[in-house]
């Protein structure tokens, strides 16, 4: 699955377009380099996103396309 739509279906970040301009402007990571938008996340692929001065970083345990608002958190784990 894409980073962007990984990243929305996750709600980690709440719209697809946000998530695409984040991995534009370089301010996602993943696994130590700087991620694009078309990258394909994989299970235990670890994410750091920068948030201003503050930085996320989770550990990817799912992939699905789909998935409900309260199940979402379990495609991730904070580190």
């Amino acid at each position: 699955m894409r980073l962007d739509k990984y990243l929305k279906v996750s709600r980690l970040i709440k719209r697809r377009t946000v998530a695409n301009e984040a991995c534009d402007a370089g301010r996602i990571v993943i696994n130590g380099n700087v991620a694009k938008a078309s990258y394909n996340v994989k299970v235990g692929d670890v994410i750091e996103i920068s948030f201003g001065n503050k930085t996320v970083k989770v550990r990817v345990t799912d992939v699905q396309e789909t998935v409900k608002k309260e199940e979402a958190a379990e495609l991730f784990e904070y580190i």
